[in-house]
């Protein structure tokens, strides 16, 4: 299951690079014979997307390792640490795409070439789509970095889109107007750094061992008391590493039964837990009696 998941965000991720290169060279080629900053600022956006997706590889590739001595619970924490990078450098992308963008608004320039509109529609259908395929397999095998990952495809047609809107403005408004596509930039780069935090925090609260939301917890207790055996749950602890979940769970039985027969049914809470559908590594069952 995890090596399943593993090679779809891993295919995922490939065909990310691939197009983002394709698109950042578009867009840098187009920007500069179209005069058009906006495009410029795009392709910046698609080499960041080209660095993160790559890093994201990365991650993947080694949240999914085998525990070894050093790493008795696995490597998943590689999957949030590349997801905070790659917010990071979705922060420095907007950071220079600022930089720049004021710059061309206070130097005088002639305004962009309308063969850059077309480029544009191509790319914001193309990114969007990507955003989306993307996101999907993130959300599906639980990955904290696929799904960042994604919304780097969607910065990138936020950023074509408001770089349309700017030169269109610049080639409608005419002499005086030469800049919209700049200030299309500057405003693009505000949505980005929104983005960037919006995404930060869920990785921040994985590394932070934050309890996953939704209704797992529920989820795991009810399987729990399936158990011939179980009375009840108590306690129900669960955290993420990397594509799958690390759970603590309290169950109550027969405080009259032996050691034996109470160990007996811990391990076969575990088994049933591990040989569920709720993606877990590995599970810790604390006994106490009932009453």
């Amino acid at each position: 299951m995890r090596q399943q998941k593993s090679e779809r965000g891993l295919k995922t991720t490939l065909w990310g690079i691939g197009i983002n290169f394709l698109l950042a060279l578009t867009k840098g080629t187009a920007g500069i014979l179209g005069n058009s900053f906006a495009l410029v600022a795009d392709a910046i956006e698609s080499t960041s997307d080209i660095f993160s997706s790559t890093l994201v590889y990365l991650g993947l590739k080694v949240s999914t390792k085998p525990r070894d001595a050093n790493h008795p619970y696995g490597h998943g924490k590689a999957e949030p640490i590349v997801a905070i990078v790659v917010t990071l450098a979705l922060l420095a992308a907007a950071i220079v795409i600022i930089v720049e963008s004021i710059g061309e608004i206070l130097t005088p320039h002639h305004a962009p070439e309308p063969f850059t509109l077309v480029v544009l529609v191509l790319v914001v259908i193309t990114k969007e789509t990507l955003f989306r395929v993307v996101n999907k397999v993130g959300k599906e095998i639980r990955s904290t970095a696929v799904k960042t990952d994604s919304w780097h495809h969607r910065s990138d047609a936020i950023t074509s889109a408001a770089a349309f809107v700017g030169i269109a403005v610049a080639l409608l408004g005419g002499k005086g107007w030469e800049s919209a596509d700049d200030w299309a930039a500057l405003a693009a780069s505000g949505i980005i750094i929104t983005n960037a935090v919006l995404l930060f925090l869920p990785a921040l609260n994985e590394i932070m061992d934050a309890a996953p939301g939704g209704d797992l917890d529920q989820s795991v207790a009810a399987l729990a008391r399936n158990v011939p055996g179980v009375i009840a749950t108590e306690k129900c602890l669960i955290r993420k590493m990397g594509l799958e979940f690390v759970v603590e769970i309290h169950i109550q039985v027969d405080g009259a039964i032996s050691v034996r027969e109470g160990h007996g049914i811990a391990h076969r809470v575990k088994d049933a837990l591990l040989a569920s559908e709720l993606s877990i590594l590995d599970v810790l069952v604390h006994v106490e009696p009932w009453r």
